[in-house]
């Protein structure tokens, strides 16, 4: 509407009732101020600490890898020994693969 000639403006004025190019800048009406007050934020657990930083507060960097508390394998008693595992034979490959001879009596497409 700003790129209108004067024209075509006042003959949208007229047609709408009330002059559109009057407030086309501040056209928000909740425009914040230049001071601003502090701001009240509400106190946590950890406001009254001095050099209290973020990244000693994290709980995410609280976390650790879990601890054992019981292990499934079983231990060896003194003097007694390990079952003994069969070895299992090395893998060897299979045979070698051979493609399907083509069938004669069509002729190929």
């Amino acid at each position: 509407m700003a790129t209108a000639t004067k024209i075509i403006q006042r003959l949208r004025n007229l047609l709408s009732g009330h002059n559109l190019q009057g407030k086309l800048q501040l056209r928000y009406g909740e425009i914040a101020k230049r001071t601003q007050p502090p701001p009240k934020l509400p106190v946590g657990p950890s406001h009254t600490f001095a050099n209290n930083y973020y990244y000693t507060r994290d709980g995410r960097r609280e976390s650790a890898p879990p601890t054992i508390v019981m292990s499934t394998q079983k231990k060896l008693t003194p003097g007694s020994q390990a079952a003994e595992i069969p070895a299992k034979l090395p893998v060897t490959p299979g045979q070698v693969y051979v493609p399907p001879p083509l069938s004669t009596d069509q002729p190929y497409l």
